[in-house]
């Protein structure tokens, strides 16, 4: 789930949870501020945006496409990768739109735009220990940035996520940034899984506070990471979040805590958790459970107990759980979640922590039974009470 120039965390961020932002607006000399998640998601600037308020009958593969009707959207991939020689990598890949004004108003300038787009690129290499992440804004103006449904393409400047051919499977992902890039086809195993109320996810009681949301929970990764200037063929799996809303945090909501995880037994598990700025956790929090043969059983909050067990410190103080308990009592299965790098934490026009992590069984937590992501965020700026 996510955020843009916006970033509308991701990830909401839920991605995302994962995530766009108010900066688009404003001279190019601002842009750079860091937002909070419940700014950029709970922001009133939305007059003439459709909101989220009923159920609606998703077609694929034209829904991959842009929703100008909504303020915010984000296609969001994160991934687990394989080389040869089983040196592992971490990615994520999120393109960001956010509209300025429901409705263009007839300018002469090229420069003008109704959509602003911000990407974010984050390369984990675990063996070397080593987190980068980069940001790229554009104004969706002289076809700097964009999105499109036919044929399927999102892209800002040379950054770009586009269909093979048509507008569905396989997409290519191609991106990169001075010594680290990535250039990858995915394809999914299974069919999209629509979260929430049949894709329908409301984050809280207010009517509208919602996103339509839908997933590929497990997506088959084939390609290459270069990293430092060296390239190295990969594999691995991936999972894809796409959302689109108009408003979605209430005022009380600081973010979220989201988990994608992908179980070597073919089953997947989406949950966030929704924080409230008073500590509490809201009972829109909600997930899913992904069986081997795709069919989604829907998680409540009241179904999941998650933890925290250790902190991670920023360098300038702000705290993020680094490992957590996670149980879903409908299938009496208690996890344990790790991160593989401590310091995933992104530090862009909105700060968040994001990063690929390790699953194990609590019972046997010597060895991994899943990998996935996880993304946490409204922990930056302020920092958290001492333990």
């Amino acid at each position: 789930m996510h955020p843009l120039c916006f970033r509308s965390v991701s990830r909401l961020l839920f991605s995302v949870l994962l995530l766009l932002c108010a900066a688009c607006e404003r001279p190019e000399g601002e842009i750079g501020t860091e937002l909070e998640s419940g700014r950029v998601l709970g922001t009133p600037d939305s007059a003439g945006f459709t909101r989220v308020l009923e159920p609606r009958t998703f077609s694929f593969p034209d829904d991959h496409g842009p929703h100008p009707d909504y303020r915010t959207e984000w296609w969001y991939v994160t991934g687990n990768l394989h080389g040869a020689d089983q040196r592992r990598f971490g990615f994520q890949v999120t393109f960001f739109r956010q509209g300025l004004k429901a409705v263009a108003e007839p300018r002469a300038s090229r420069w003008a735009a109704s959509q602003a787009f911000m990407a974010h690129f984050a390369l984990s290499d675990i063996a070397a220990g080593r987190y980068q992440a980069y940001e790229r804004r554009a104004r969706g103006a002289l076809g700097l940035a964009g999105a499109q449904a036919a044929p399927f393409r999102v892209w800002l400047e040379d950054w770009r996520m586009i269909a093979e051919q048509g507008g569905g499977f396989p997409w290519i992902i191609d991106v990169r940034e001075g010594a680290d890039a990535l250039h990858l086809k995915v394809w999914p195993q299974k069919p999209l899984v629509l979260q929430g109320n049949q894709g329908l996810s409301q984050k809280s009681a207010e009517a509208g506070n919602a996103s339509y949301y839908y997933s590929a929970t497990r997506l088959n990764v084939e390609g290459f990471v270069t990293t430092q200037g060296q390239t190295v063929p990969v594999k691995g799996l991936a999972w894809l979040d796409r959302e689109w809303s108009t408003s979605a945090l209430a005022p009380y909501q600081a973010g979220w805590d989201w988990f994608s995880l992908q179980f070597q037994d073919g089953t997947e598990l989406m949950y966030y958790q929704l924080r409230h700025k008073d500590g509490g956790i809201d009972p829109y929090s909600s997930g899913s459970w992904i069986d081997a043969q795709g069919a989604k059983t829907h998680l409540a909050r009241d179904d999941v107990e998650l933890a925290p067990l250790a902190y991670w410190q920023a360098p300038d103080g702000v705290r993020y759980p680094a490992r957590w308990r996670l149980t879903i009592k409908p299938l009496g299965k208690t996890f344990l979640i790790r991160p593989v790098l401590a310091d995933q934490e992104v530090r862009k026009s909105v700060r968040y922590w994001e990063g690929a992590v390790d699953v194990f069984a609590a019972e046997a937590p010597d060895a991994a039974v899943a990998q996935g992501y996880m993304e946490l965020t409204g922990y930056a700026p302020g920092k958290a009470k001492a333990e």
